[in-house]
């Protein structure tokens, strides 16, 4: 049974029963405290909490998760992915255990002929937590199971939560039992591999927080309504329907695997190291594509090196298996074909996402070239200094700042003969994950416990105004100070206030959010940020001004109106920018990301070379014809599949509800989807100035523009420049090009002279200096102050000219200068000089320790500086008294 069949089996059963059937959320999560959508639950933990009203009884869906905590596991165990899809079935405050275990039992059971997914019963186990008696209780009565196959565990197994505050419950899991070949008999609290789970039914009825493990957390109390949360993997319930040992060789995953097979040379089966790097390979990129797909880009922090992490992952088991040059265009290509039929997305958008791929590989190949010169350093370092063993802080630095892997480092020092002092590593690495540990428990721990929003959520959903009124009445729903509802903030207060309706725009689609205030009978709050906590209210975060603001009374949100214009102005400027952008380079232009604010707009896109002088005149032009020609701005509200069918482009990252609104300009000349707020017609932007074009990834590419009035103000200031630069020249403007250049090309004439002149002048000090030489020892010494020279390297051709002048004596030249205020030193040596024991090197680094600094360099030729201009006569003294031991 194909994965695509299991699944649809699945929708259709539940569907079937009453429940609504939910397409999957991004891999990206809404929750701040998670990168990644990791479980089926956490779309739906806002409607399990009770802070969201659910808009069905009962929903089912297929989710898209990711989970890389376990990312050392994959390919060594049977179930271990990164990217998986759970199957879920969900009540909330509909049917609760009864009916949870009803329905997992009939599809289980039910034969694949009736639909069902055909599993034997005899095949069957479940385990429920320990003190759950009624869950027991109907195991035996609905599915007839005996006591012995019905195991009790604890918190660690059988109690469910995210691993942050919020919903959990017990849960009953169900596992099938693979047969005698792959264990010991005894059910799943004896052998998990043999007894693989399947499915864990979790009754959400709790409500925890202060969570330290899995089993470390305190229960607030019951939540508001029993629910039911079931997830299912896909992926494992595909290994055993399709006969296999594990999920890398599914309909899913198994083609990459063949291909990076194919590619290596290597066969599947016949090496267990091998078999493990090809399933790395198969499941992490396929996790990469789903990702890249959500709009997740490689990046160093964030989401963004979790997906770099799994593509060097996936590069490094490339090249363990041989394959040292690019593979990702056909490994790419052939999770694409594997996936298409559940996401076509991945199909449609392919173009895009396998740039963003073979970029990343050629960059990090490049990495890995560079990591290897220093790492031949290092080891040729520590076998010179006799040490069997690379230092663990060499190892930590090509791992941390080269993105270089320790696995090969240790491959790379064992192949030359060295071990890699590991414990030192890993107690960096540790040191790292602590701090980085510490700094996200403390964001986390700055963020309100969204339950506080419940009271105020259940009264429905905040009303925004601002698309038409800039003023708006309503009254205080409520108030919080540090994440607490309290019944009144006073003058000096720091609070967040809730409105039934607002006029004031919420952070979200790249717009910030309105300046303003909120007043009412005897108070004045300034709005310092306004924000979305949950789906569907509006939080303002103010000081108070002036008086006391209680819950209840009336009050007024009021925008800032200059604020909003120009606000308005940025993020219809950043549709036309974006417009245009495509019109000169093509559909593959896709807007990645943005930023507006009143004055300034910031767009970044997928592109991968920078834009020429040429290319980014005709982007403004184009922009600035949109707003010459005054076209229309029409915003409508319509369902997203509407939307969709007349082109209107849906932004990678970001999130659409059913019904969404749609911004065009001109028409379909720029038609997008778009919450944020915008001007009446296209004139209203009034300018658009780019002022900046740069790098943001491989793969992107990143404009800036100023807006309105502020562009305006630039070009201001440029003219007046000109202005000025024209007048102090005597020249006009149209000439100005040209008379800069002339300028320009006379002072590079100049310095060529200047530069003549002080070589010759130094050329004619070489003779002097020469004569100077005095007999010390066994050489031919030159120990001398020049004075002042514009650079280091006119002191160093002056020391070669001079040896060069002593011919094949045993010679050695120091000489001083001061050089931008500070003293630099210069020691060469002749080869009979060498010969005699004098090393430059050693004598220079000698010398800049007495001028206060460092210094070193090769035998013949080395050089060292200071802070101390009074020291220079010891520094030469110094060598003379190490030349004459």
């Amino acid at each position: 049974m194909q994965t695509a069949e299991i699944s649809r089996r699945y929708i259709d059963f539940f569907a079937e029963r009453g429940h609504t059937v939910v397409p999957s959320a991004s891999l990206v999560s809404d929750d701040p405290t998670l990168l990644f959508t990791v479980a089926g639950m956490v779309p739906f933990v806002p409607y399990l909490t009770g802070v969201v009203p659910a808009p069905y009884p009962r929903a089912v869906d297929v989710q898209k998760c990711i989970r890389t905590n376990d990312i050392e596991e994959v390919g060594k165990t049977a179930r271990h992915g990164t990217f998986f899809q759970m199957l879920g079935n969900w009540s909330f405050g509909d049917y609760f255990k009864e009916g949870a275990i009803t329905y997992a039992w009939d599809l289980l059971t039910r034969s694949e002929a009736d639909g069902g997914l055909g599993f034997a019963e005899r095949d069957l186990w479940v385990t429920v937590y320990e003190t759950d008696d009624e869950a027991a209780a109907l195991w035996k009565r609905i599915a007839g199971l005996p006591d012995e196959r019905i195991q009790r565990m604890g918190k660690a197994d059988n109690y469910w939560h995210t691993g942050q505050p919020g919903p959990g419950g017990p849960c009953s899991e169900i596992y099938v039992d693979r047969g005698p070949q792959y264990g010991r008999d005894g059910g799943p609290i004896v052998d998990d591999n043999r007894f693989t789970e399947i499915w864990n039914l979790v009754f959400m009825q709790e409500l925890i927080t202060e969570v330290r493990s899995k089993e470390d957390f305190r229960v607030v109390g019951p939540l508001p309504q029993k629910n039911i949360d079931t997830g299912m993997g896909l992926e494992r319930v595909a290994f055993l329907k399709q006969g296999l040992d594990n999920m890398y060789e599914t309909d899913q995953v198994r083609p990459v695997l063949d291909r990076a097979s194919e590619l290596s040379g290597r066969r599947y089966g016949a090496d267990h190291d091998d078999d493990v790097r090809m399933r790395i390979i198969a499941d992490h990129v396929r996790s990469s594509l789903m990702l890249m797909s959500d709009g997740v880009r490689p990046s160093n922090e964030g989401r963004g090196y979790i997906l770099r992490r799994l593509l060097r992952r996936s590069i490094r088991s490339m090249r363990l298996l041989g394959v040292d040059g690019p593979s990702f265009a056909e490994l790419f290509a052939a999770s694409r074909d594997a996936m298409q039929s559940g996401y076509p997305e991945v199909a449609t958008e392919f173009p895009r996402l396998s740039q963003i791929a073979i970029a990343e590989e050629e960059t990090f190949l490049n990495t890995l070239s560079a990591g290897t010169t220093i790492l031949d350093l290092a080891v040729a370092k520590t076998k010179q200094a006799g040490s069997p063993q690379l230092a663990g802080d060499t190892a930590f630095l090509l791992h941390d700042t080269y993105g270089f892997p320790i696995d090969l480092t240790l491959e790379m020092a064992e192949e030359a003969g060295l071990e890699v002092d590991r414990p030192a590593f890993d107690s960096l690495m540790s040191d790292q994950r602590a701090r980085a540990k510490a700094d996200a428990k403390s964001k986390k721990q700055t963020l309100a416990d969204l339950s506080a929003y419940s009271p105020f959520r259940s009264l429905g959903e905040t009303v925004f105004t601002g698309y038409t009124d800039l003023v708006t009445d309503s009254s205080v729903l409520g108030i919080l100070v540090d994440g607490h509802a309290v019944p009144a903030a006073v003058a000096g207060q720091t609070a967040e206030i809730i409105l039934g309706a607002t006029s004031l725009y919420a952070e979200s689609g790249g717009q910030m959010p309105d300046k303003g205030r909120i007043v009412g009978d005897g108070f004045v709050l300034d709005v310092l940020d306004v924000q979305k906590p949950v789906p569907g209210l509006i939080s303002h975060t103010v000081k108070v001004v002036s008086g006391e603001v209680g819950v209840g009374v009336p009050a007024r949100s009021e925008v800032d109106a200059d604020y909003r214009r120009g606000a308005t102005q940025a993020h219809s400027g950043t549709h036309l920018v974006h417009a245009a952008l495509r019109q000169v380079l093509g559909p593959d232009a896709h807007q990645a990301g943005s930023l507006n604010r009143a004055g300034y707009l910031r767009l970044d896109f997928g592109w991968n070379k920078a834009l020429s002088g040429d290319t980014r005149s005709e982007i403004e032009e184009i922009a600035n014809n949109a707003i010459r020609d005054n076209l229309e701005v029409v915003t409508r509200e319509m369902p997203l599949d509407e939307a969709k069918a007349l082109g209107a482009m849906a932004l990678f990252g970001e999130k659409y509800g059913d019904v969404v609104r749609v911004v065009d300009i001109g028409g379909p000349w720029s038609r997008e989807l778009c919450a944020g707020t915008h001007v009446s017609t296209s004139a209203e932007v009034g300018m658009i100035n780019l002022i900046g074009e740069s790098s943001v990834g491989a793969t992107s590419r990143r404009v800036e523009s100023l807006v309105g009035i502020e562009a305006f103000r630039q070009f201001a200031a440029e003219r007046a420049l000109v202005n000025e630069l024209t007048s102090n020249l005597k020249t006009r403007p149209d000439q100005l090009v040209d008379r800069v250049g002339e300028l320009v090309a006379n002072l590079k004439a100049a310095e060529k002279k200047i530069q003549a002149y002080e070589a010759k002048a130094l050329s004619e000090r070489v003779p002097t200096l020469a004569d100077r030489a005095g007999r010390v020892g066994a050489y031919l010494l030159v120990a001398e102050h020049v004075g002042t020279l514009a650079s280091g390297d006119e002191l160093r051709s002056l020391a070669t000219a001079v040896r060069g002048r002593l011919g094949d004596a045993a010679s050695v030249v120091a000489l001083t200068a001061e050089v931008s205020g500070r003293p630099v030193a210069i020691v060469a040596t002749s080869p009979a000089a060498r010969d005699a024991g004098a090393n430059a090197g050693a004598l220079a680094k000698q010398m800049a320790s007495t001028l206060g600094g460092g210094g070193g360099g090769k035998p013949d030729l080395a050089q060292g500086g200071g802070s101390d201009l009074g020291a220079i006569p010891a520094a030469l003294d110094a060598v003379r008294v190490e030349l004459g031991r």
